[in-house]
């Protein structure tokens, strides 16, 4: 009863600091953005790095998918016009074209999606479509073999559904979702006991962590509680769909309260902390997310979860945020938690574009708390 006094004493605390805190919550926001969007201000000019991408590729349909967030609470032409120039230079296309089944290659697609509802423009959806209906001319279930590919497609084919008014883009999305759950790597990604995802089918037991642990990547499961989130925003609540998904979402966001670190940010190995522990941006960003979209839906309780989301994202803005704008403790590109080790403070990643974009969803959410 103490304990439970207690959490709602520091929770009424809690709330005039979020109110207060907006101001700051923006200017953070676009302080981080400004950087990014003042060293790539040609939106459609390739990545060099070992090889050469070009900027419709995931990394960077993550940022676009984190300053749409952005935009919907600070609706700034610069951001609407940074986004819109992104889709014209790449035609409103996908890496590998329309019969590209890779939902890496279609994540732009959520992006071109959000600005075809802003202006009804038909040649920025038609690509996107063309190829996610490619695929519902098949049978083929087991295209998302690894969880990131979750976040990538599943929260389009939500969007396409809703749209069109055609649940055909529903029951697809859900089936590859439960074959992924339940089917890939033998059994499945998905641990029913523990609610976390093993990343692909070279992480399910007997592969253990150090510890003897599960390896039950951050980031990678990050992509699947934000795959929920961002789905269940376009679903109908009606949807026979909708309580699976929630479900899910509930279940993970409490397994992962358990293993928040104390000073607020999430390990890389979310159950071996002396396996590369550390502070680390991308899984943290999107479980505050996630979290906070929780909370500000009712779906999750606030005096459970508020204080954590804070404690998250006070971690975010104190300990990753530089002057300049530049965001430091960003996993670099990899699978597992020792890819792209170290991480570091100073250490520029691999690719800059998708860590702000999950610190900008994380930002967005945060400041929508009421």
């Amino acid at each position: 009863m103490k304990k439970n006094i207690l959490l709602l004493s520091m929770l009424l605390g809690m709330l005039p600091a979020i109110a207060q805190n907006k101001k700051e919550v923006l200017k953070v926001l676009t302080l981080t953005n400004g950087y990014f969007m003042e060293k790539w201000p040609d939106t459609g000019k390739d990545i060099v790095l070992n090889k050469t991408w070009p900027s419709n590729i995931w990394t960077r349909a993550v940022y676009y998918e984190g300053l749409m967030a952005f935009y919907s609470i600070s609706p700034k032409k610069e951001y609407y016009d940074y986004a819109v120039s992104w889709g014209e230079k790449h035609q409103w296309n996908l890496r590998s074209g329309i019969t590209t089944r890779n939902a890496d290659n279609q994540a732009c697609g959520q992006t071109y999606v959000d600005l075809y509802l802003i202006d009804k423009k038909p040649e920025r959806i038609a690509n996107i479509k063309a190829s996610i209906d490619s695929m519902l001319k098949t049978d083929k279930i087991d295209d998302w073999n690894w969880i990131d590919a979750i976040q990538m497609g599943m929260p389009l084919m939500a969007q396409l559904g809703k749209i069109y008014k055609d649940t055909t883009y529903f029951g697809r999305m859900h089936q590859m979702y439960n074959f992924t759950k339940y089917q890939h790597g033998g059994n499945g990604l998905y641990n029913t006991t523990e609610h976390l995802w093993w990343r692909d089918k070279d992480f399910v037991p007997p592969y253990k962590e150090p510890n003897g642990e599960s390896c039950y990547w951050s980031r990678g499961n990050g992509w699947v509680l934000a795959a929920l989130v961002r789905t269940m925003d376009q679903l109908p609540q009606t949807s026979p769909y909708y309580k699976d998904y929630l479900k899910d979402f509930k279940d993970m966001s409490a397994a992962l309260l358990t293993l928040q670190r104390k000073d607020g940010f999430w390990n890389a190995s979310l159950r071996d902390s002396t396996h590369f522990g550390g502070k680390e941006l991308t899984g943290t960003s999107l479980f505050i997310y996630g979290m906070a979209w929780g909370i500000r839906k009712g779906y999750l309780n606030k005096s459970t979860y508020l204080p954590a989301v804070l404690k998250g994202w006070n971690a975010l803005v104190k300990d990753c945020v530089h002057e300049n704008g530049m965001l430091g403790f960003v996993q670099s590109t990899g699978k597992q938690p020792s890819d792209g080790q170290p991480v570091t403070y100073e250490k520029i990643p691999d690719f800059e574009d998708y860590g702000l974009g999950c610190f900008l969803l994380a930002g967005s959410e945060i400041y929508k708390l009421k």
